[in-house]
């Protein structure tokens, strides 16, 4: 079995392509199921594992398969699935083997491959994909293995560094950001679109600056009225923005719609209602929530993921010596991950050992007590029996270096009396 990672985030491609693969939670445990389909066109043991972790800055397939050719094999299912060509995908992928996706996972799990360096909420990310994968079936000794080494680590590197300290949030950039347009947030409406727990970040870090008021719009009203109530705020439904949009100064929307909700006509109606006043969008969510084409209008400034990623930067050079160390304990964890597959690939190899064996020793053992039976004497019969043992464990080793030739046989000379130096 090799470990793998495929996949591809806010470093090799933008958004636009990003919020193709992305995931809605409830999608990824029949991806899942497809990916363990997809392998076993491969592999006709169908023993391969599968997760996928799916964010705003990252789509991934995490895998142990038998298959040949498993990275390439991963990255078509990755085109196929989503319906890409593969041509134009592949530019934009990541195809870890072995210890490189060990390390990745351990990275992506302590926040040193997030967007925001240290940022907490990726673990949580990871931990409910790992849910999925396992209600799906795609989780078997490797993967789980896997990632509970890589919570562990994710813990070992927060809890022994200060990765996190100084991490400036995307809800805490949003803020940053909306400040540049308004003098005052005290005196702007927000409109916060979605209510997971994005949107409850950004409430969160608006809140403190207390806005004129605060409005919560989703699909499910009773869930956004129960985060409005937190923030002393109001709900609506999503089937209500067309008509109450123009009255928002800022909107943060983060949904797992997979259409846009804000369209550009929609936008249009709005400024125009609230006669040229400024809007200021910060569009959180991957697939995207608003419309890329609104932010040509002039007076409306849209910002995505990707428009964030340089303000979620500052601070990052007094963040560097915490990076060292936990790069440090990562790269001790890979190693140690690392002994544990090699040890695991050498499970059947030694169990073949022990099941030849055993059929050596029980022939040896039934030939012994039918000398018994015929009433030779024990000692003859011990003697027989520990000769027959012997000759019969050495035939192979014996045989095996006289077969071999030249420098195969000087290190099959040098292995042996190690391998059967027993203990007296």
């Amino acid at each position: 079995m090799q470990l793998l990672a495929v996949g591809l985030n806010h470093t090799t491609a933008p958004v636009s392509l990003r919020e193709q693969l992305a995931l809605a939670p409830d999608q990824l445990g029949q991806a899942v199921q497809s990916a363990r389909a997809w392998f076993s066109r491969f592999n006709e043991r169908g023993q391969d594992e599968a997760a996928i972790l799916s964010t705003c800055n990252r789509t991934e397939m995490y895998a142990a398969s038998g298959a040949p050719n498993p990275l390439d094999a991963s990255a078509q299912f990755l085109a196929h699935y989503h319906a890409l060509n593969y041509a134009e995908l592949r530019p934009h992928l990541y195809l870890l083997p072995q210890h490189d996706a060990v390390r990745h996972a351990f990275r992506v799990a302590s926040g040193l491959d997030s967007m925001v360096l240290g940022e907490p909420q990726i673990l949580g990310q990871m931990k409910d994909a790992v849910r999925a994968a396992e209600q799906a079936g795609g989780l078997g000794t490797y993967l789980h293995q896997l990632f509970q080494r890589s919570f562990a680590v994710a813990k070992e590197v927060r809890s022994t560094t200060e990765i996190g300290a100084h991490s400036v949030s995307m809800a805490a950039a949003a803020v940053r950001l909306s400040q540049r347009i308004f003098d005052r947030i005290a005196d702007q409406n927000v409109l916060f679109i979605g209510a997971g727990e994005m949107i409850e970040l950004c409430a969160t870090h608006f809140a403190a600056q207390h806005p004129k008021s605060i409005t919560i719009a989703n699909r499910t009203l009773e869930r956004g009225e129960a985060l409005a109530a937190r923030f002393n705020g109001k709900a609506i439904r999503l089937a209500e923005l067309p008509e109450r949009l123009a009255q928002f100064d800022i909107v943060v929307t983060s949904t797992a719609s997979t259409l846009p909700l804000i369209g550009l006509g929609l936008v249009e109606r709005a400024i125009k209602a609230r006669r040229r006043r400024p809007m200021f969008m910060v569009d959180l969510a991957v697939p995207r929530d608003i419309e890329p084409e609104v932010a040509r209008l002039d007076d409306v400034f849209l910002y995505s993921v990707d428009d964030l990623s340089q303000v979620v930067q500052t601070g990052i050079e007094s963040r560097q010596a915490a990076v060292a160390q936990a790069e440090a304990i990562i790269e001790t964890r890979v190693q140690s991950f690392m002994h544990w597959v090699g040890d695991r690939a050498m499970v059947p190899v030694i169990r073949d050992l022990h099941e030849s064996s055993e059929a050596l020793r029980m022939a040896e053992l039934d030939r012994a007590r039918k000398m018994l039976a015929k009433g030779e004497d024990v000692d003859a019969v011990l003697e027989a029996l520990s000769k027959g043992l012997t000759a019969k464990f050495l035939h192979g080793p014996q045989q095996a270096l006289h077969r071999a030739e030249g420098d195969e046989r000087a290190r099959l000379a040098a292995l042996l009396p190690q391998l059967f130096r027993g203990r007296r």
